[in-house]
């Protein structure tokens, strides 16, 4: 019996994702609830494998097979695909498993052509109607099966409302929509070199195998490199027949929320446009009415919407994002989705669920994406500073959280000010489009002229939790020379803006940020997470101030203290210099001698910001020549400033250059040949320690050897610090335990994990450095070619940013059960940034570690990433 790849959607269920895709298995369940949904059928993620095995062809199976149920549809609805008397016109659309919104591609009235058009036109006694449908076919044919910018398209739009002084596209004539299909189709032709595709079924063809193409185009790759969708799971295509909402003001179509997306509200929310298509709502070229004021347009189809909306939400227990259409007064239901949402509203839809009784708690914990909280970590604007600005304009508060940065006008500008000029970033568009998306990454927020709280800036801004204010029509755009207007100021390229999501204000210049916290909805989220979760959650901080922010959101610990970080400091580069100029042993004690008083008041500030949690403290690790200048003039400037000659600082200057300083002089192999380095950070360690414990705190430091890989190495270096630590605590009279351990970043260091935990008291996975060393790729490089990797589907992930389960997780896995065979009782974390990725966080769940450590502003992540792996794995 031959494959199955397409299904009627009566012959679907809401269990059959992987298969039919998210949209396609909401509609085949619709469609079973009995809700009005136009049918048609689905064609299957496995038949977008099967093309792209096929070597990007549709099979003659698959082809016969989709046109049988096109004949099944047509005896659903009457109609005949390709009739001019009574056409079957239908929407194509993807539907991957995981909601990708605005990411990939939308056909809407295929079938029309010259014959049909007249056929529609006189079936409807509407011919306005059938030549607008007709021209938004061939624009949306000709952009996403074709590759023609629709852009250009618009500015033949533009051109004919200019020509007829009017603004809006429902003030075309029938004979206007004529002349657009005859100026489209015209520079179909001159661009194509051939006439615009006639033929239905070719026009079928063509569709699906664009909507195959479209999993693999730029944003959609980006889209899943971000949410971790793998490629292998393909897009299904749902081809469903059309309900019109542009037939006149009898008919229209919306976008609704069973619950507010910004703030978690629950209340319906959403717009809605009369004689218009569901592209129009979601592009943003005309601003749509709120959805409450559809019970005054059209009340039956509004109360009918109502109690729609309230079965998909009880039925699917989660907040509902509905696509819905009325065609002559009569409402249609195109699709639902659980909503994309804020974090300040998943949280609060999380916890409402559980109070209305609806889900437990464990189900709420996993409702929330754990890198959705990082919007709620950020700075808002500060109360004092907001109260004093003027505000310029406003819009839709579109998505919450504030924003200032240096305006850009394109997606490129944005991407290049923030990735290669590290400028905080406003990116400001007259609409955006999916192929913002690398733009809008790199944005701390968003701003349009157009659109509304639906339109695609929105609800991939919510998506990303960027702030997003939407359809600011005080502006006047000048995109093209890169400014805008707006109350009476000029803003240009490069110029400070500031503008609040939570409220759709928008403000010339820089307002002051105030820090987040943990309160409300959050805070008691946070408690449940935490109640179930077995991970320890650490940080890696370098100053008491990043110590004191991580305990604020729920570290219990800090996992990794570079020291080297306190080097770089202004009060203490002069003594390091002098440090690594010396030529004696001698001349090298005096020189750390100064530096141990500020390394001892660094970590004894650690220690009271941590108030007796534990903290690791890793061990000097850079390269030295990092410490010193490369340029000539550098060279000569420091040279006078510490009273030596040029020429002896360039030797020792060029006497530490190394051909590949990551794998060179650094780590543990720096105190072997400098043991007095060890010495000076031991004693600061232990005697900072020892104050701490005076002033009444329970402190056991945990001293951290970098780069071993042999474990000779650490004996050695441990015998130093074991040596220097026993004395200063003898010395003191004051009882105190430290631990010595190790970083395991080198793979010979992870297969021989058995006789180094003979020596090490702990392991922590320097996880930046063993992914380095175990694909052989620099870390400060890779970025200049993983991006052909992401294109070609050699990786979908930056192994530096996704732990690398396969190859580097085996690693760790090993070195995890190797220290465990010789030390039971080894303590296991991971400090790499690694243990703010949630999927990371999973894995060290399930091969047992006992805590990972991240950035201050990720330890919430983290948290959540635990308790969820742990429910996972019950």
């Amino acid at each position: 019996m031959a494959k199955k790849y397409v299904y009627a959607f009566s012959e679907g269920n809401g269990s059959m994702r992987e298969i039919l895709g998210g949209k396609g298995a909401n509609l085949a369940e619709m469609t079973i609830l009995g809700m009005p949904v136009p049918q048609g059928f689905t064609i299957s993620t496995e038949a977008c494998t099967k093309y792209y095995d096929d070597g990007e062809v549709i099979s003659d199976d698959l082809k016969d097979e989709i046109f049988s149920y096109v004949t099944k549809l047509e005896k659903i609805t009457g109609k005949k695909f390709g009739d001019v008397n009574n056409p079957l016109l239908v929407s194509v659309r993807s539907g991957a498993r995981a909601s990708m919104p605005g990411m990939m591609d939308t056909i809407l009235n295929l079938g029309l052509n010259d014959e049909v058009v007249e056929g529609l036109a006189n079936l409807t006694s509407n011919p306005r109607f059938a030549y607008d449908s007709y021209r938004r076919f061939i624009q949306m044919f000709s952009d996403v099966v074709m590759g023609l910018s629709k852009k250009n398209f618009e500015e033949i739009i533009d051109k004919i409302k200019e020509e007829k002084g009017i603004k809006l596209d429902l003030d075309l004539t029938t004979d206007d929509m004529k002349r657009l299909v005859k100026e489209f189709k015209a520079y179909y032709k001159a661009e194509k070199g051939e006439d615009f595709p006639s033929e239905p079924v070719a026009q079928m063809i063509e569709a699906v195998k664009a909507v195959f193409r479209s999993w693999n185009n730029d944003r959609a790759i980006t889209y899943r490199r971000m949410n971790d969708i793998p490629s292998s799971w393909g897009t299904a295509v749902n081809v469903q027949s059309m309900v019109f909402g542009n037939m006149g003001e009898t008919s229209g179509t919306g976008v609704a929320f069973t619950r507010d997306p910004a703030t978690g509200e629950k209340k319906l929310y959403g717009e809605f446009l009369m004689n218009a298509q569901g592209e129009d709502v979601v592009a943003g070229i005309r601003t749509p009415q709120p959805i409450s004021h559809l019970a005054q347009v059209m009340p039956e189809a509004y109360d009918a919407f109502v109690k729609i909306a309230d079965k998909l939400e009880n039925h699917y227990r989660d907040m509902q994002d509905m696509e819905f259409t009325i065609e002559k007064g009569k409402l249609y239901m195109l699709q639902t989705r659980n909503g994309k949402r804020t974090a300040d509203a998943a949280l609060k839809i999380a916890v409402d669920l559980v109070d209305e009784g609806m889900i437990t708690i464990d189900e709420a914990i996993l409702k929330v994406d754990p890198k959705q909280l990082d919007a709620l970590l950020h700075p808002q604007f500060d109360a004092k500073a907001l109260k004093a600005a003027t505000e310029d304009g406003k819009g839709i508060a579109a998505s919450p959280g504030a924003a200032c940065g240096k305006v850009y006008f394109t997606a490129e500008e944005s991407t290049v000010a923030h990735n290669e000029r590290g400028e905080k970033v406003v990116l400001v568009r007259l609409e955006t489009s999916p192929e913002d998306i690398e733009g809008m990454i790199a944005a701390e927020g968003i701003l349009t002229v157009r659109g509304g709280a639906t339109s695609h800036a929105a609800v991939v801004a919510r998506g990303m939790g960027k702030c997003c204010v939407a359809g600011c029509s005080a502006i006047t755009m000048h995109a093209d020379e890169k400014y805008f207007e707006i109350n009476g100021k000029t803003v240009k390229e490069g110029d400070y803006i500031s503008i609040d999501g939570s409220t759709g204000k928008v403000y010339v210049g820089i307002i002051k940020t105030t820090d987040a916290s943990i309160t409300g909805p959050f805070e008691r989220f946070m408690k449940w997470a935490d109640e179930r979760r077995v991970l320890k959650v650490r940080t890696n901080a370098d100053s008491p101030k990043d110590a004191a922010q991580a305990v604020k959101f729920g570290a219990e610990g800090v996992g990794l203290c570079r020291t080297e970080h306190m080097f770089f400091e202004a009060d203490r580069i002069a003594a390091v210099r002098e440090m690594i100029v010396s030529e004696t042993t001698e001349q090298r004690r005096k020189a750390l001698s100064k530096i141990l008083p500020m390394q001892r008041s660094d970590f004894e500030g650690i220690f009271r910001a941590m108030n007796g949690l534990p903290v690791t403290i890793r061990f000097l690790d850079p390269p030295l020549h990092e410490f010193l200048p490369t340029a000539k003039a550098d060279i000569e400037a420091l040279a006078k400033e510490m009273g030596i000659s040029y020429d002896s600082l360039n030797a020792k200057v060029e006497s530490l250059h190394e051909m590949n300083p990551m794998l060179g002089h650094r780590g543990c192999r720096l105190a072997i040949s400098y043991p007095e380095i060890a010495e000076m950070q031991t004693t600061a360690v232990i005697e900072a320690a020892i104050n701490v414990t005076k002033e009444g705190l329970s402190i056991v430091p945990e001293i951290m050897i970098p780069l071993v890989g042999e474990v000779k190495e650490l004996a050695f270096v441990k015998k130093t610090v074991v040596n220097t630590a026993d004395r200063i605590i003898a010395d003191s009279g004051i009882k105190l335990e430290y631990k010595v351990g190790t970083m395991i970043e080198i793979p010979r260091a992870a297969v021989t994990a058995d006789e180094i935990a003979k020596e090490a008291e702990f392991f922590s996975f320097g996880t930046n450095d063993l992914t380095q060393m175990t694909f052989g790729f620099s870390r400060d490089d890779a970025g200049k070619f993983l991006e052909h990797y992401y294109k070609q589907k050699v990786f979908e992930s930056d192994p530096f940013a996704r732990l690398d389960q396969n190859g580097v997780g085996k690693l760790v896995k090993m070195a995890a059960e190797l220290g465990r065979s010789t030390r039971p009782d080894i303590k296991l974390g991971i400090c790499g940034e690694h243990g703010g990725d949630p999927s990371s966080v999973e894995f060290c769940h399930s091969v047992g570690l006992n805590y990972v450590s991240c950035s201050p502003f990720r330890v919430p992540i983290a948290r959540l990433a635990a308790a969820q792996a742990a429910i996972r794995s019950k």
